[in-house]
């Protein structure tokens, strides 16, 4: 579950910028929000979904792509020294350049409450801080950073292992790689404290990147030759949404995997091959086979979004799913089934998107608090705000009051 995320000098966001999950308080649509599990802690309720709306070029893909930057680190292998960490910082100020791009995630795993911030530059990891909060009260259980006097390391007197153990895993991280994967990858069995925090980065959290939807078809359908019990769950998924698809046959020269609960969606990813796809569709006059190359952007598309949606509701229920423009190549009344379902699957999950698709708003479906806006500022800079930052009531029409420019984040479109 995901409490917030900050941002700061990373690609157009220079200052400190927070998505906040938390629920507003006394607000309706009871639905919309869920109770955040954490051992010994009062926390808010959590919101199941977050829409981010703005202009063209207005930070709200760099928003997701920060998300996963964790992400993209742990699928990633190890890095040479010539090649670049996966960050850019805030070019309009010159002072930046040099400066660390960071990141904070406020997370809770395993009914515990985590902080993990992370600053690099594209050069190494600067920093890289994990604390949890047993009962409400912070614990540390590790800080890496680089001093005057080279990198150095504070383990917190409850991390599990002992101190020879702790040497061990300090000495097999590289200035480019994350002390905490080397530290799961290099323990026993015995040892899981940072095995839980861990998992929600490699598992817990999908993000979607829009240039990534067509290698997700591909890994879909790969999944599917693994676990081909779960081909009515995509067929089914499609008739849903009035795609209508009778069968999916995959024609491969690939072996076939065991399926494991351990297989995680970049492995999916990776796993995706040239395989020959067939989808057999049904109506009236008969059926019909089509290749996959056959299928329109819009099915590619919802193909390649079952994947995680899939993963984030058969696993333990707690997943985060990010995702880069949304309703891309699909009509809004599909995305808006698609939050409805999500809504009232019941599960503790979440949906977090950016969209263009103002027909959300007047929709009653979503809160107040779960729309937000990016935009940008005189300097370039990515601001991101919540609507209910601005003075409003409960069941406003939010869609006539965004494009009258009260919660600003409108193009400003030059006339002659």
């Amino acid at each position: 579950m995901l409490i917030e995320f900050s941002v700061s000098n990373y690609r157009s966001f220079r200052d400190r910028q927070t998505l906040s999950m938390a629920a507003t308080p006394r607000l309706s649509k009871k639905r919309n929000i869920f109770k955040s599990e954490a051992n010994g802690e009062k926390l808010p309720d959590l919101l199941k979904v977050a829409a981010i709306y703005g202009p063209n070029a207005s930070g709200k893909s760099s928003l997701i792509r920060a998300m996963g930057v964790m992400g993209t680190l742990l699928a990633s292998p190890p890095t040479s020294n010539d090649e670049p960490l996966p960050v850019s910082p805030f070019r309009f100020d010159p002072q930046l350049h040099d400066e660390p791009s960071c990141f904070e995630y406020n997370f809770i795993q395993g009914s515990l409450r985590y902080r993990f911030v992370l600053r690099m530059t594209v050069q190494r990891i600067l920093e890289e801080h994990l604390v949890s909060y047993p009962k409400g009260k912070e614990t540390l259980l590790y800080r890496r950073f680089l001093g005057k006097e080279g990198e150095q390391y504070v383990f917190g007197s409850s991390l599990e292992g002992g101190i020879e153990v702790h040497n061990a895993w300090r000495r097999l991280t590289s200035p480019k790689m994350l002390f905490i994967a080397q530290a799961v990858a290099n323990s026993s069995e015995e040892l899981t404290q940072l095995r839980q925090p861990f998992a929600w980065f490699q598992s817990g959290l999908l993000v979607i990147e829009q240039n990534n939807m067509m290698g997700l078809s591909a890994a879909s359908i790969r999944f599917l030759q693994m676990a081909s019990d779960y081909t009515n769950d995509l067929r089914d998924f499609l008739k849903a949404v009035d795609i209508p698809v009778s069968q999916i046959q995959l024609n491969t020269d690939a072996d076939v995997l065991p399926v494991s609960k351990k297989l995680t969606l970049k492995e999916f990813f990776a796993a995706a091959q040239k395989d020959k796809i067939t989808l057999t569709h049904t109506s009236h006059l008969g059926r019909a086979e089509f290749d996959f190359s056959e299928e329109s952007g819009g099915t590619k598309n919802l193909i390649g979004f079952w994947l995680p949606w899939f993963m984030i509701n058969h696993t333990d229920g707690s997943g985060i799913l990010s995702v880069d423009e949304l309703d891309s190549s699909l009509h809004p009344t599909i995305v808006a089934d698609l939050i409805e379902k999500h809504l009232d699957s019941g599960l503790n999950t979440q949906l977090i998107f950016t969209t263009h698709d103002t027909h959300l708003m007047n929709a009653q479906a979503l809160r107040r608090d779960q729309f937000w806006i990016t935009e940008r500022d005189a300097n370039g800079a990515t601001c991101l705000f919540s609507v209910h930052d601005f003075e409003g009531r409960e069941g406003e029409d939010v869609e006539k009051r965004y494009f009258e420019g009260r919660y600003r984040g409108l193009p400003l479109i030059k006339r002659r």
